[in-house]
């Protein structure tokens, strides 16, 4: 540390109330004993040097402010005035309250000089404080009423007493608004307007020196105290003592202080010093934190202070209220009325250029006047593009739009309204094209109908075309289909036009009619076509397709199952044959219980308890005797008894059923009366139980690659017998 450093923190010290030197010390040295024992040897000798200055020469009368001259206390009289209350203590004065009786009766703030702190400089300075302080006529700034001396010789002066609070604990205390906050800062940028020009400097702008008293229509009033360093930037003499400013003395609050004050070797200090500090205050009153923290400069050191106030760029106000631990975050935007995410966008963007032009290290870079940066923040409350940045065209466009917010609501309303008539009538016309479009369709479908009854199947094709056409053209599928659609192009199978039914329910189930009413029933045709022709993969994607809306559909089951057997698809099969067991085994419909049963019992591996299966073909011939179906009924309880072992009982079971003429369930009878004699070991009345089911298959059913009809289920299961009796009969396994 340099001797002038030690003078620097010997000064610094020497402006501060004793009971606050050993604090600052502590802080400034950071640790270094060796710097803090000189500073405070420096302090004593300049208290010895005055007490040894105070003592007269022997046998000299005592001068008029000899020490033994009692100090002002409170209750004794300085001039005409009366002191009450000791309010408040710089590093050279001492202020009261005080009461003036004579002329005017009033309450007066009254400053005086230390006692010990008299000195030449320090008179001066408070000289050029109460001369400033004169110039002023502005209702932000606290007026001088009287100036003297006491009759110690001190000077002192009075001035109006301010009862407020230091504007960052006023504004956190009564929980204001950026923009309330924003309106006070400018009425003080307003006061040193005034000061600058008057040709002063105020040169220590900061919360303290600002407070906040309530004015008499009950709005908050901001007032600029202690000019105590000012410096006159005119020629008008401030005092006619001398009034330097040291060159190694460091003037200002650190946390405050412009880059030109921190930098030692210019004296050049002007109006846009004090453009500096509004800009910190400012940053204050919205971060609640200064740009760079008191304490942290103060323990780095006062060559660390200069350094990083004349070459480091702090980090704009949003960026450090990002940066800050929630908690504070928090406690910050509630003494603004606000929310955390809130805070941060209105900070980011206008106010975060106005701070930082305001806190340009090059002070040709800044607002040129303390009016300037007023009239910056006046245009963002206003709505106005600021001159901080240079503006975009969306930034002028938004800008545009907060000052004329009702003229754009208005025009955006207008054209609101304009899009939904447009809309309106666009859908109306949508829905009169649909509407006409849609009755041509189904005049196209009622007339294909007919063609059907009329047994002109080319006609209704070509009608029916059209139909479709006019539905994936102009309709989309979003219209319901008619419930007979699906009936009608089925009814095409019959006329040899399977395929063509095939293609125009390719058009019409495309993914914009799944939610019609008819979509199901159009992938049932669908389905059913295909099946009927023996397209078992297509037809089984289908049905598959259905199963899966339809879960607890047996009829959906009855569809998928033989469709399955016929793809060879054994997993599935397997595991649809379990779903039936899980959802089925307990029906008491035959009609219900019959098909379950037969599903599973198609394969010998369905891969499912039998028992719960022949319980279902039980009760489906115990409760079925009688109807057109018990037929079908007894060929499911002869296959339950032979896929459970019980020869005897599906040998009966089988017999019984292969005298019916129906031809499906008697081919299926064959089947199995085939294999239990093949089981029983009588092999020519199985070879001949077989011969019986293929003459069945061969004459009395469907040959595969014509139109299978409607019980196309039960071919595949008679076939699906056939060969497993074929292969059980003539494989040579007899196991």
């Amino acid at each position: 540390m340099s001797e002038s450093q030690d003078v620097i923190l010997f000064n610094e010290a020497l402006r501060r109330p004793e009971a606050e030197r050993s604090a600052y010390l502590a802080a400034a040295c950071a640790g270094d004993e060796a710097l803090r024992q000189r500073v405070e040897t420096l302090l004593r000798a300049f208290e010895q040097a005055g007490n040894f200055l105070d003592q007269p020469p022997p046998g000299a009368p005592p001068p008029p402010n000899d020490r033994t001259t009692p100090l002002e206390t409170v209750g004794s009289r300085v001039g005409r005035y009366k002191l009450l209350q000791q309010i408040g203590e710089g590093g050279c004065g001492v202020v009261f309250m005080a009461e003036q009786n004579d002329a005017v009766r009033r309450y007066v703030a009254l400053k005086v000089i230390k006692p010990g702190m008299d000195t030449k400089n320090v008179i001066a300075r408070f000289e050029a404080e109460r001369q400033a302080l004169a110039l002023m006529d502005h209702p932000n700034i606290a007026r001088v009423f009287d100036a003297g001396a006491t009759d110690t010789g001190r000077p002192y002066f009075v001035m109006e007493l301010v009862r407020g609070l230091k504007i960052t604990d006023y504004c956190d205390h009564e929980s204001l608004s950026t923009e309330a906050r924003l309106v006070l800062f400018t009425q003080i940028c307003g006061a040193i307007q005034h000061a600058h020009q008057k040709g002063v400097i105020h040169r220590d702008i900061k919360p303290s020196n600002i407070l906040v008293t309530t004015a008499a229509d009950g709005k908050p009033m901001p007032k600029v105290i202690d000019f105590g360093i000012a410096k006159a930037t005119t020629g008008h003499r401030l005092t006619d003592k001398t009034l330097f400013t040291a060159f190694e003395m460091l003037i200002g609050t650190p946390a405050y202080m412009s880059p030109e004050q921190a930098e030692f070797a210019s004296l050049d200090v002007d109006t846009r010093t004090d453009v500096y500090s509004l800009g910190v205050l400012l940053y204050e009153l919205l971060t609640g934190t200064t740009p760079f923290d008191t304490q942290d400069l103060l323990k780095a050191g006062l060559d660390e202070v200069r350094r990083v106030i004349r070459t480091q760029d702090p980090a704009h106000p949003s960026t450090r209220l990002r940066a800050m631990v929630p908690g504070d975050l928090t406690t910050i935007s509630q003494k603004r009325g606000i929310e955390p995410p809130a805070l941060i966008r209105k900070v980011r963007g206008d106010l975060d250029w106005i701070v930082m032009k305001a806190l340009e290290k090059d002070r040709n870079r800044r607002y040129a006047t303390a009016h300037g940066l007023a009239l910056d923040v006046e245009r963002y409350l206003n709505g106005e593009v600021v001159t901080a940045r240079p503006p975009s065209a969306r930034y002028k466009l938004q800008k545009l739009f907060l000052r004329n917010k009702v003229l754009f609501i208005a025009l955006a309303l207008i054209f609101l309204l304009l899009i939904i008539a447009l809309a309106v009538t666009s859908r109306l016309l949508l829905l009169q094209s649909q509407t006409l479009h849609l009755s041509e369709a189904l005049r196209l479908e009622s007339a294909a109908n007919a063609y059907l009854r009329e047994n002109k199947p080319d006609e209704a094709e070509a009608a029916l075309r059209e139909a479709v056409g006019i539905r994936t053209r102009y309709l989309k599928g979003s219209l319901p289909m008619p419930e007979a659609m699906g009936s009608v192009l089925l009814s095409f199978v019959v006329h040899n036009k399977s395929g063509a039914a095939v293609d125009l329910l390719n058009q019409l189930l495309t993914p914009e009619s799944a939610a019609s009413p008819a979509y199901v029933e159009l992938c049932t045709a669908r389905a059913e076509i295909c099946a009927r022709n023996g397209k078992w993969a297509a037809a089984a994607q289908d049905a598959a397709r259905l199963l899966d809306g339809q879960k607890e559909n047996n009829f959906r089951y009855h569809m998928l199952v033989p469709l399955l057997v016929a793809t060879t698809n054994l997993p599935a099969y397997r595991e649809a044959c379990s779903n039936i067991v899980l959802r089925f085994c307990h029906t008491t419909n035959p009609y219900v219980a019959d098909p379950m049963a037969k599903d599973c019992l198609i394969l010998p591996n369905a891969g499912v308890d039998l028992k719960p299966v022949a319980e279902m073909a039980k009760l489906a011939v115990a409760q079925g005797k009688g109807s057109g179906s018990y037929h079908f009924f007894q060929s499911c309880e002869a296959l339950a008894e032979y896929r459970q072992g019980h020869w005897a009982e599906a040998l009966e079971w089988s017999s019984a059923c292969a005298r019916d003429s129906f031809p499906h369930s008697q081919a299926e009878a064959y089947a199995v009366m085939a294999m239990t004699q093949c089981r029983l070991g009588n092999m020519e009345k199985a070879r001949a139980a077989l011969t019986n089911c293929d003459k069945v298959l061969q004459d009395r059913l469907p040959h595969y690659g014509a139109d299978l009809g409607s019980d196309w289920r039960d071919w595949i299961v008679a076939h699906t017998l056939e060969k497993e009796a074929d292969t059980l009969i003539n494989g040579g396994n007899h196991e």
